[in-house]
């Protein structure tokens, strides 16, 4: 068994803190997005994975190779941004006849990771949604319990089931004879190879899968999703315990996770507040918000906010004398 990881997009709605760190890589509730997907695998006992890179793949490499120098890793680089389906048509010499779980690099999904490892059947992760025109979606016969079509970002959908990005393939040879055909007659949707039409290939071939529900789904390619989804993995894991001497003279509303090596003087922090390491906070309000590493915040009131690492932020201070009767709005 091998994981896919396509991590070579340019991360377009994240912009600009992807202009210098790769989308995978950007902290949620105290350790990167990549953490979230490849934690669970190796825990459920995958060992080989296999990352798909392209805008700054040279720190998704450096971070690996740090970070989990346990892992069979290999690294295939898309120098142009051809799409999914094309990205991973590029592992295929890598992954020949071994079976593979594919996982977008910008999702963070909660499942039976097990029981879809040690399943004989392709399958798709889906889960129902409001608008399923961002998605691909996935039409499943009520009788056979079977997936029976698939399509990329439908204008007219015709069911609510989306595919949250997580694929578990065993007949790999069929999937690559559909993706090479894809590639070599430039076959597109949204001016992209897509896996979806991938997938819809193997399914016109005879090729049976089966969706498997996933439970939590957080897709973190937009901003607002990105701290939606701190705030709710904030929320499920234990209070991360904050070093002796960080915080001074300030309150903090958990769940925070604060990294080592930060300095928080006067200022309330919380909820939901992800900070990265030796920061220094000083005079500032912060709830709902994601702090990058090594960054400088003085005299701020920040909420629902987004802010990179290295950065420098500083706000403006009032000294005032007010009498009786007096209005002032600085607005």
């Amino acid at each position: 068994m091998k994981v896919i990881i396509p991590v070579a997009g340019a991360g377009t709605k994240l912009r600009p803190h992807t202009y210098t760190q790769p989308k995978a890589l950007i902290p949620l509730a105290g350790k990167p997005l990549l953490n979230f997907i490849i934690d669970p695998l190796y825990e459920a006992g995958v060992r080989e994975f296999i990352f798909i890179t392209g805008h700054l793949g040279e720190k998704i490499r450096a971070y690996i190779q740090e970070k989990y120098p346990h892992l069979h890793s290999h690294f295939v680089h898309q120098t142009d941004r051809e799409g999914v389906g094309h990205a991973v048509w590029l592992a295929k010499d890598i992954v020949q006849n071994d079976e593979v779980i594919i996982v977008m690099g910008d999702t963070i999904c909660e499942c039976n990771w097990q029981e879809v490892i040690q399943s004989p059947a392709n399958m798709l992760g889906i889960k129902k949604v409001d608008d399923p025109r961002d998605f691909g979606v996935a039409e499943i016969d009520d009788r056979t319990h079977h997936i029976v079509h698939v399509e990329e970002k439908p204008r007219i959908p015709t069911t609510n089931t989306a595919l949250v990005g997580v694929y578990k393939i065993v007949d790999t040879v069929v999937l690559f004879d559909c993706l090479t055909q894809l590639v070599e007659q430039n076959i597109r949707s949204y001016d992209e190879i897509q896996l979806t039409d991938g997938i819809a290939c193997m399914i016109q071939k005879g090729i049976t899968f089966l969706p498997f529900p996933i439970s939590v789904w957080f897709d973190c390619g937009r901003k607002d999703k990105l701290l939606e989804s701190n705030a709710t993995l904030l929320k499920k894991q234990q209070q991360i315990p904050i070093s002796p001497g960080a915080v001074k003279n300030s309150i903090i509303v958990q769940p925070v996770s604060i990294a080592e090596g930060c300095q928080i003087s006067d200022s309330i922090i919380g909820p939901n507040v992800t900070i990265g390491e030796h920061t220094v906070i000083q005079r500032c309000i912060i709830q709902q918000s994601i702090i990058g590493a090594y960054s400088k915040l003085n005299e701020v009131v920040l909420s629902d906010s987004l802010i990179g690492s290295d950065a420098r932020l500083r706000g403006f201070s009032q000294h005032l004398n007010i009498g009786d009767n007096t209005e002032i709005d600085f607005e």
